[in-house]
């Protein structure tokens, strides 16, 4: 069960690559003139997927992909009223925070346009 998540993860690693490499051609050759698309993405495909075959088997990296899947299936993910709950939690104290900030700003404002005046 668990090997299929880690080649999940290798697959979703190599399309993150895949646009990364693909995007940084583009703003690269973009300062040269204009980029010719099929190359970029033809390199940007070899290159992350070279990468990714390597990594895929190298065993070191191999293992620790598979650690890592193994302790996020130990996690507790909260419930859907847990994160609503916390939500709401955290809304409310950035509004208090904003409005602490906002009087505090005011204060200094009219305190220092005393000052200055």
């Amino acid at each position: 069960m668990e090997r299929k998540w880690v080649h999940l993860l290798f697959a979703m690693a190599g399309l993150a690559a895949i646009f990364l490499f693909a995007k940084t051609g583009e703003w690269i050759w973009g300062y040269f003139g204009k980029p010719k698309h099929l190359i970029i993405y033809l390199l940007s495909f070899s290159i992350a997927g070279a990468a990714v075959w390597w990594a895929w088997k190298n065993e070191e990296i191999f293992g620790f992909a598979s650690e890592c899947v193994a302790e996020l299936s130990k996690v507790a993910w909260p419930t859907r009223q847990e994160t609503a709950a916390a939500t709401v939690v955290v809304i409310v104290t950035v509004i208090i925070a904003s409005m602490f900030l906002g009087i505090f700003d005011g204060l200094w404002a009219f305190l220092t346009g005393l000052l200055y005046s």
